[in-house]
């Protein structure tokens, strides 16, 4: 799904917050919203996510103009279209793996779906324990997770490598790559150079356009 901001402005409590940012996320590409803290890469990750009303300008979708959806119709976007790994991960502690995935009754999964996804993203062997019992990297796979297993065409991504080690770092960074690779839209916030790296497209906030990233080492 091609994911369009155009002169997007997002005021809240009467302050401004970003104003007048365009970036356009294309499928099969990971574009990467980047800036120092406070310049509002978060606010523009959640009004492209319809998260948040934008105060002026357009949110596309395909080419329609989905900025000032009703409620239910916000609701249907994410249904059939939209996952989002934020910080909190979105993850329901006291209940399964499994059920983080589907967000089913035991009754209403693709039991061999479900298996698959666990496998891909390493977390097979938790499959029916609590996710109170993952590690923040784990969480943040459960999320992925998630997202492949509603097939999801768009992913909305804040922060996924703020509080992990180089590893899971890593492991993170490489399923988020795959998943654009096999045609999803993924627009991720973030300040890690890896991270960055990683993706296809680089839109830092204030700047007129957007580009691809440098290699991290020509950055030291």
């Amino acid at each position: 799904m091609l994911i369009e901001g155009r002169n997007v402005s997002v005021a809240i409590d009467g302050r401004s917050i970003i104003d007048g940012e365009s970036v356009v996320a294309h499928p099969g590409q990971m574009t990467a919203l980047v800036g120092p803290s406070g310049s509002g890469k978060t606010t523009l990750l959640h009004a492209l996510g319809l998260l948040l009303p934008v105060s002026g300008g357009n949110i596309l979708a395909d080419g329609n103009d989905v900025s000032r959806l009703t409620n239910s119709q916000r609701r249907k976007f994410w249904r059939d279209h939209a996952s989002f790994v934020l910080q909190d991960y979105g993850i329901i502690d006291d209940e399964s793996v499994e059920f983080n995935v589907t967000m089913r009754s035991r009754g209403g999964r693709d039991q061999d779906a479900v298996a698959a996804v666990l496998q891909r993203t390493g977390l097979e062997a938790t499959r029916r324990e609590l996710a109170s019992h993952l590690s923040g990297g784990e969480k943040q796979r459960l999320a992925l997770a998630r997202a492949i297993y509603r097939k999801a065409t768009v992913l909305f991504v804040d922060e996924p490598t703020a509080s992990l080690d180089a590893e899971n770092r890593q492991s993170v960074i490489t399923l988020f790559r795959e998943f654009s690779r096999a045609g999803a839209t993924v627009i991720v916030s973030t300040h890690d150079d890896e991270m960055i790296a990683a993706c296809d497209v680089v839109h830092r906030m204030g700047a007129s356009a957007s580009i691809a990233p440098e290699p991290v080492g020509a950055r030291l």
